[in-house]
């Protein structure tokens, strides 16, 4: 029986330089010649993405609480079972290794911000029984959080919007929100075993390509050893 693929997740808050670390990865995976298949979601482009789109775009209210994290969770985990289905699963099944910029990891920092703190472990087990058990898509076998403080995230994205010219969605547009998913994506990087790169060392905003190389030695070191049990 052909041994199933790596999944190797990439995920932090809005503003914490996930995108842009996701993209110097890439470029660094194929300036080393691994083989891969990167992955990004949502998939704002696709059909499977209808009601995200109207969800951030405050068809279904302007505060991300009025949609309840149940509710909204589907709305992303139909989107990943269309990607599985459609673009990486025959990938993955074949051993192949899939990069992914955010997962089902995304509804617990997100969506998980909505809940009361004691009730997160049972959101995370929901999402984990829902996506991987009932859906049936593959558990990642590593994830990776880029662990930032809500200022500097604000920043970033407020930089970013006027370089883009790009307005804010829902989620990005308060404030308060961010900080209850920072609290939501550190409690889940516990929970799930998370692997934590920071974004800060000693008061200071670490340099993009040290992060970077760090990011990278991770998933290295996570497919040699792999490749040599195989």
């Amino acid at each position: 029986m052909m041994k199933k693929g790596k999944l190797i997740v990439l995920e932090g808050i809005d503003g914490s330089g996930k995108s842009s670390q996701y993209r110097r990865l890439c470029a660094r995976m194929e300036n080393k010649n691994i083989d891969y298949n990167h992955i990004v979601f949502p998939r704002y482009d696709k059909d499977s993405s209808a009601l995200i789109r109207m969800y951030l775009s405050g068809q279904f209210g302007s505060h991300p609480g009025d949609v309840n994290p149940y509710a909204a969770s589907t709305f992303y985990a139909v989107d990943r079972f269309a990607s599985y289905r459609e673009e990486w699963g025959k990938i993955y099944e074949n051993g192949g290794l899939i990069l992914s910029d955010r997962y089902t990891t995304s509804n617990a920092v997100h969506q998980g911000s909505k809940l009361p703190e004691d009730e997160l472990p049972e959101f995370f087990d929901w999402l984990y029984d829902l996506e991987y058990g009932k859906m049936g898509l593959p558990k990642p076998d590593m994830v990776i959080y880029l662990d930032v403080d809500v200022k500097t995230a604000l920043s970033r994205m407020s930089r970013r919007q006027e370089r883009t010219n790009t307005k804010a969605d829902i989620h990005e547009q308060d404030s308060e929100y961010l900080e209850r998913c920072l609290i939501a994506a550190r409690k889940a990087a516990g929970y799930y075993g998370w692997v934590k790169v920071d974004y800060m060392k000693d008061g200071c905003e670490r340099d993009v390509d040290e992060k970077n190389m760090e990011i990278f030695n991770i998933i290295l070191k996570e497919i040699s050893e792999d490749s040599g049990n195989k």
